[in-house]
C-alpha cells in the first residue's frame, strides 16, 4: 500500500524530491527513506546531506586539533561525515592565543551533532571553565584518564567552597534551539560533602539574572534525605543562610545526578533558549560553599551543552 501511495512522486524529478526532503529533519527524511526507494535515494543525496549539516560546520571543524582537511579527507561523502558527527565527537581548540599564553595549557571544546535533528552539542573541557582555587595543589588537582574525551580532567581534592563557571557564545549553538546544560563528572570513590544541601546552578545570558536551579551531586543522596536537611537548614539559618531563605518549596524540584552510556555521571544545571540570530555568552555557573562542609572525590570532565529532549 505505501509503495503505491508514493507511486506519484517517482513522475517528479530527483532533484525535485530532494529538495523537499532537505526541508524536512533528519530523523522524518530517514522515516521516508525506509517507505521507497526514491526516497531513500533522495535522502542519501550529498545536495541533502549538506543541508542537513549546520550552515558553519566547516568553519567549526577548521578549528578541529586534527585539521579540517585530515578530517574530511576521510569521508566519501556528507551522509558519513553526517553519521560520523552524530556518533562522535572532535575536539577543536576554544583558545584564544592571550588565553593560551596566560594559562600555558590549550584549552579544548568538543563538538558533534545531534543524530535527530542535525543540531549542535559542545562540551567545554575542565581547562576551559573557572574552577575556584582550581591552581591550587592542596584543593584541586589535574590529571589524565583514559575515558576522558580531553587530555586533562579536573579532580577535586578538597573544598569547602566549590564553584565551577563556564561560558559560551551563543552564537556557536543552533539558534532557535532550546538547550540544556551538565556538569559531566565522576567519583573517585564515595563522594564527600554534597550531602548536606543542594548546590545552585544558574544558566542565562551574560549580564542577565540566570535561570536558578538546585542540584545534587551525590548519586547515593535520597531526595528525602536532602529535603529534610533542607527543612531543618530553613528553620535554623532563615535569617542568615542566602541559599535556603525562603526558599524550601524549591528543593522538591532538585536535579539528580544521572549515569550516561560512557560511564561517567551528569547532573543537569538548567535550559536556556538560543534566539534567532542571537549574541552574547551563555553563562552557567554551579556553586555549594556551606560554611564548614569540606567537599571531595570528584573529577570534572567538563560541562556539555546540548539540545533539550522533547
Amino acid at each position: 500500500m505505501a509503495a503505491k501511495r508514493c507511486s506519484g512522486f517517482r513522475s517528479l524529478p530527483k532533484g525535485c524530491i530532494a529538495n523537499a526532503l532537505s526541508l524536512t529533519c533528519p530523523k522524518d527524511a530517514c522515516r521516508l527513506a525506509a517507505v521507497a526507494s526514491i526516497f531513500n535515494s533522495a535522502a542519501d543525496s550529498d545536495f541533502v546531506r549538506e543541508r542537513f549539516l549546520p550552515s558553519d560546520y566547516r568553519d567549526v571543524i577548521s578549528r578541529s586539533i586534527e585539521g579540517a582537511d585530515s578530517l574530511l579527507a576521510k569521508f566519501r561523502s556528507n551522509k558519513e561525515l553526517y553519521f560520523y558527527l552524530s556518533e562522535n565527537h572532535i575536539l577543536i581548540d576554544g583558545s584564544t592565543k592571550l588565553r593560551m599564553y596566560l594559562t600555558g595549557f590549550l584549552l579544548l571544546h568538543s563538538f558533534s551533532l545531534e543524530k535527530e535533528s542535525g543540531k549542535k552539542c559542545f562540551m567545554l573541557g575542565a581547562r576551559d571553565l573557572f574552577i575556584a582555587s582550581g591552581d591550587t595543589p592542596e584543593y584541586w588537582g589535574w590529571i589524565s584518564l583514559l575515558d576522558s574525551r580531553f587530555p586533562e580532567v579536573a579532580e577535586l581534592i578538597n573544598v569547602c567552597w566549590f564553584e565551577v563557571r563556564g561560558k559560551i557564545n551563543a552564537s556557536m549553538l543552533s539558534s532557535g534551539t532550546k538547550y540544556s546544560a551538565y556538569l559531566v563528572y565522576t567519583d573517585k570513590s564515595r563522594i564527600q560533602g554534597f550531602d548536606h544541601e543542594p548546590a545552585e546552578a544558574s544558566v542565562g545570558i551574560s549580564g542577565h539574572d540566570g535561570q536558578k536551579q538546585s542540584v545534587c551531586l551525590d548519586p547515593d543522596v535520597s531526595h528525602i534525605k536532602l529535603y529534610r536537611n533542607a527543612i531543618i537548614a530553613n528553620r535554623l539559618f532563615a535569617r542568615y543562610n542566602r541559599w535556603w531563605r525562603g526558599n524550601v518549596d524549591a528543593h522538591h524540584k532538585i536535579k539528580y545526578p544521572k549515569f550516561r552510556a560512557d560511564r561517567w555521571m551528569e547532573v543537569e544545571l538548567g535550559e536556556f533558549l538560543v534566539e534567532e540570530k542571537q549574541d552574547g555568552d551563555m553563562e552557567i555557573s554551579l556553586m555549594e560553599v556551606t560554611d564548614g562542609i569540606w567537599k571531595k572525590n570528584i573529577f570534572i570532565q567538563g560541562i556539555e551543552i546540548r539540545p533539550k529532549a522533547l
